[in-house]
């Protein structure tokens, strides 16, 4: 007969393993939020091979049979625009022709003779550049835009940019691509090998030359110190103003010097 021991030693050992394996398994809240494919948006293609409908983009329809089916509309928030006799209609992630299509189909009911045309205006789709540049941060997407057109159009700092360590970044949580260029080949040798096309929603890092680094390394150590000093200097400076003003006024001041 196995003794007690014996079997609160088991007892905790099961119960250990069942608390091992439930702190293992994933919170069902962050599966929920998880980014699962892309940039994290809902619509998104490479406007470079067929251009596509984004939020901020706005929809051209024309037709040269029915006026009212003439106009231009921008996509709302929920990827929807309204158009006559057919309210909301959800057309953001979709390319030309597929709208083209799915406008035919639909006005057909009410129109016997359709030739619609459309034209997508495109404002919402966006690059990202960082590190040492002028201009950080979201930047329009134009198209048949190299990676040394987006470096230079941001204004690369002269004295810590580091141009042959640039990094081109597409995200994605399942096959993210991260390439290293190094644009004094183009700028020393001529060699456009890597002065690859940038797409939309690519990240675009110019790092800081060693040199650079340590200064910032330094300065950041310093922080603290500077800190300490300008508040005393400050103080100081405070302190001599009053003083000054205080003698200023006790020696009668602009009255008491004339009178």
């Amino acid at each position: 007969m196995t003794s007690l021991p014996t079997r609160l030693g088991w007892l905790f050992v099961f119960v250990a393993l069942f608390t091992s394996a439930c702190n293992t398994m994933p919170d069902k809240r962050i599966l929920q939020n998880l980014n699962t494919s892309g940039f994290g948006n809902r619509y998104q293609g490479n406007a470079e091979e067929e251009n596509w409908l984004a939020l901020g983009d706005s929809l051209v329809i024309t037709d040269p049979y029915h006026d009212e089916l003439n106009l231009t509309t921008a996509v709302d928030i929920d990827g929807t625009v309204l158009l006559p006799e057919l309210g909301a209609v959800l057309v953001a992630g979709y390319t030309r022709s597929e709208i083209e299509s799915l406008l035919m189909e639909k006005y057909s009911p009410y129109y016997d003779l359709l030739d619609i045309r459309v034209r997508i205006q495109t404002f919402g789709k966006r690059y990202f550049i960082f590190g040492e540049v002028g201009a950080q941060g979201e930047q329009p997407f134009t198209g048949d835009l190299t990676i040394f057109e987006a470096v230079t159009r941001a204004g690369p700092q002269k004295d810590s940019a580091n141009l042959g360590r640039v990094r081109l970044i597409r995200s994605d949580p399942k096959d993210p691509f991260i390439q290293t260029i190094d644009l004094g080949d183009l700028i020393e040798r001529g060699d456009s090998t890597f002065n690859v096309l940038v797409r939309e929603r690519d990240i675009i890092y110019v790092p800081p030359t060693m040199l650079a680094q340590l200064g910032y390394f330094l300065d950041a150590l310093l922080f603290p110190v500077k800190q300490v000093v300008s508040g005393l200097a400050s103080a100081f400076y405070l302190s001599d103003r009053a003083r000054g003003r205080n003698n200023f006024y006790g020696n009668g001041g602009i009255n008491g010097g004339i009178f």
